[in-house]
């Protein structure tokens, strides 16, 4: 195994209005999984890490969801639907290649907290 390429946190379950609608939250986190198995990124084997996924209650950013933070690179996107769940997965999972017009936060993972 090579380790994680990326960790992608989705903001499903929102618990606020401005945090978006519960239903597109739903159906974008089915979609992510689907998608995720269908193109064997969590295949404990794959040459380039893991992708794994987690579903969250809160990623403290309380508009413009459903969001989606990706790790390492620390990205937000905003509006996070199955639609955009397709696109996001193949242009920068796969093709490392972030979607600047859907980003709404850069939390930029520090060295400094990572262990030793």
């Amino acid at each position: 195994m090579s380790g994680v390429q990326h960790h992608l946190l989705l903001c499903a379950t929102p618990t606020k209005a401005l945090c978006g609608d519960p239903a597109i939250g739903a159906a974008s986190w089915n979609r992510l999984k689907q998608l995720v198995r269908e193109l064997g990124l969590e295949e404990p084997d794959r040459p380039q890490g893991v992708v794994l996924r987690t579903k969250a209650d809160c990623l403290r950013v309380c508009t413009g969801g459903p969001v989606l933070l990706i790790w390492p690179e620390g990205i937000t996107y905003g509006g996070v639907t199955p639609e955009r769940i397709e696109r996001i997965v193949h242009q920068h999972v796969i093709g490392g290649a972030p979607i600047e017009d859907w980003i709404v936060r850069r939390t930029p993972f520090s060295r400094a907290l990572a262990p030793d």
